[in-house]
């Protein structure tokens, strides 16, 4: 999709899927991570659950956390949607939506994943994502703001995701940019 200028432009599958047209998310912050069931990272879905618990309680309309449950490394998501839903519900209580398997690398990689690589780079311009449980923060105005590696903690973001929900929305590129002569 390169005419894609925010995050807003894309649709990911939803858990059964179907689209999950991100639009609907216009204005809020949102916090991305590609996830695994059966990944040394895995526990971090306890932390971002109460990531998202404790700032949904102050926030409640304006921040959610996105998980893209991913199969891509070392085999470690290897469910269907169905499994995957049961597993975080189980085993950490996730309430924070838990999209559909995908890939964020490679021919296959969901467009929203490939537009994030691109607007933020990793270590050294890198356009691939390393591991499970790498993090993109989207401001309101659908802009990637910051990226994590795996090895973040998600209570080690809340200070930055709350500077972002402190931030007022400011309008995209497009928008500033204003409407087109005719």
């Amino acid at each position: 999709m390169a005419s894609a200028t925010s995050f807003y432009d894309f649709k990911p599958l939803d858990k059964k899927g179907q689209p999950y047209p991100l639009v609907s998310l216009k204005g809020k912050v949102v916090l991305v991570v590609n996830t695994a069931s059966k990944c040394g990272f895995t526990p971090q879905f306890e932390g971002l659950e109460k990531l998202y618990k404790d700032l949904h309680a102050s926030h409640p309309n304006d921040f959610l956390i996105l998980g893209f449950p991913c199969n891509q490394f070392g085999n470690q998501d290897p469910g269907d949607n169905d499994t995957i839903q049961s597993f975080c519900q189980l085993n950490y209580g996730v309430s924070f939506p838990v999209l559909s398997k995908t890939d964020v690398n490679g021919a296959h990689a969901e467009p929203v994943w490939e537009w994030m690589k691109a607007s933020m780079p990793g270590l050294l311009g890198v356009k691939r994502i390393k591991w499970n449980f790498e993090k993109f923060l989207i401001g309101r105005d659908g802009e990637v703001k910051q990226r994590w590696a795996s090895t973040a903690k998600p209570e080690s973001l809340k200070a930055a995701i709350e500077h972002e929900l402190q931030a007022a929305a400011k309008p995209s590129k497009t928008e500033a940019a204003g409407p087109k002569a005719t």
